[in-house]
């Protein structure tokens, strides 16, 4: 793919003008900012449940393994899923855009050069400009103006499926380690403390690559994260005071 011409005289460098790669960016930090977020606040809201019901040390591992495996493959899976259902949408348009080309090419150049009169070019100019852009490449013209899409650039599955997956992992090292290494007593408190600091890193460091700013997203992600401690930590106590 060309590069875009403002990109390559330098300007606005920090501007997405090159789509696909752009694009392809947005896919792997949302797949890996999800799945590391999830390892974290999953994990870590099991381990502290069964943490407040029981200081055996045996349940704890047991349920945290569980989380960290079932958890990834939730993750991978659901990212598969997810973005196989949306490949083969753009997939199915592609196909239905070459067939109309096809069967009614005089039709498309009609629609093409309507497009361009509604983004406010005279009738002379986009008729022109619709068949400069036929003749390059009559699908890519198509695609990108009425579904913004390109052939190149569809989307990858595994590709998200690997980024979450391994991300989920990563995320759930630190609950685990967390949880495990302290005496008994801090347990709790370290591993509260060790996920909002990790919560408040990955949401300003998600937020950063995403050229978005990062206090707003870094908050939202905290506040959820200290939430679902919160809420799992009083269930497995109160369910440990049943018990008992």
């Amino acid at each position: 793919m060309s590069q875009h011409p403002i990109a390559a005289s330098g300007l606005h460098d920090d501007e997405p003008h090159d789509r696909g790669a752009f694009s392809d960016r947005v896919n792997r930090i949302r797949a890996g900012v999800l799945g590391a977020n999830d390892g974290i606040v999953s994990v870590a809201a099991v381990v502290v449940g069964v943490a407040g019901a029981t200081s055996a040390l045996a349940p704890i591992v047991t349920a945290g393994m569980a989380a960290v495996v079932g958890g990834a493959i939730s993750m991978g899976l659901g990212e598969y899923v997810s973005v196989s259902s949306a490949r083969d949408s753009q997939r199915a348009l592609i196909a239905k855009e070459r067939r109309e080309l096809a069967e009614t090419p005089e039709q498309e150049l009609a629609e093409l050069a309507a497009i361009y009169r509604g983004k406010g070019l005279t009738e002379a100019t986009a008729l022109r400009v619709a068949e400069e852009l036929t003749e390059h490449d009559a699908l890519a013209a198509h695609l990108e103006a009425e579904l913004h899409i390109d052939e190149n650039e569809v989307l990858d599955p595994w590709q998200a499926a690997r980024a979450s997956a391994v991300a989920f992992l990563l995320g759930a090292v630190l609950p685990m380690l967390a949880i495990l290494l302290p005496p008994a007593g801090l347990r709790i408190p370290v591993t509260f403390a060790a996920v909002l600091v990790a919560l408040a890193a990955t949401g300003a460091l998600g937020a950063r690559l995403g050229g978005s700013p990062w206090l707003v997203p870094t908050a939202r992600v905290v506040a959820g994260g200290a939430l679902a401690l919160a809420t799992t930590f009083a269930i497995g106590a109160a369910l440990g005071v049943v018990i008992a």
